[in-house]
């Protein structure tokens, strides 16, 4: 008994933690709008970007922050949301 309840928590965790697809699709304007391009260099394309968002509701890249002279290595996290498009940044 202790054990399907605990198979089925773990059960319910996993699955609480997937991400879907957002309800409305996400445009290239709201894209942009976040300014990815600017303060990063990201090598993926926003339509490749677009495609992950609307399909997965989320996309990692690989990326280093846009400053002259330094190299700084980070993943980009991009999740789809109701409210737009919300960017979070991680050191490699």
């Amino acid at each position: 008994m202790m054990r399907t309840l605990s198979m089925a928590l773990a059960a319910l965790v996993l699955l609480a933690g997937c991400s879907i697809a957002p309800e409305q699709p996400v445009s290239r304007m709201q894209l942009m709008k976040t300014g990815i391009y600017d303060k990063y260099i990201v090598d993926e394309s926003p339509e490749e970007l677009l495609y992950a968002l609307n399909t997965r509701g989320e996309v990692v890249v690989e990326s280093k922050r846009n400053i002259p002279g330094k190299n700084f290595n980070i993943y980009l996290k991009l999740l789809a949301t109701a409210d737009g498009i919300e960017v979070l940044e991680y050191d490699r």
